[in-house]
């Protein structure tokens, strides 16, 4: 899936941007984005918005009723 992913990001990147992939380094970079785009794929549908708190003070509040 990797190198199926990166060949495209990295024209999409060109023609957005005009900047080319600058070294060998960035290209294995992109390879990472494909199993993390997978992960956050599995996740669709499970997380709303309501899960998080709302607010800093709300998740301080949440973490302090939980602790005995």
């Amino acid at each position: 899936m990797a190198s199926d992913l990166v060949a495209p990001t990295i024209e999409q990147i060109r023609r957005w941007s005009g900047v080319e992939c600058p070294n060998e380094a960035a290209r294995h970079g992109l390879s990472d984005f494909p199993p993390l785009l997978a992960e956050l794929e599995a996740l669709r549908g499970t997380l709303v918005f309501e899960d998080e708190p709302s607010s800093f003070e709300a998740a301080l509040q949440a973490e302090k009723e939980r602790t005995p």
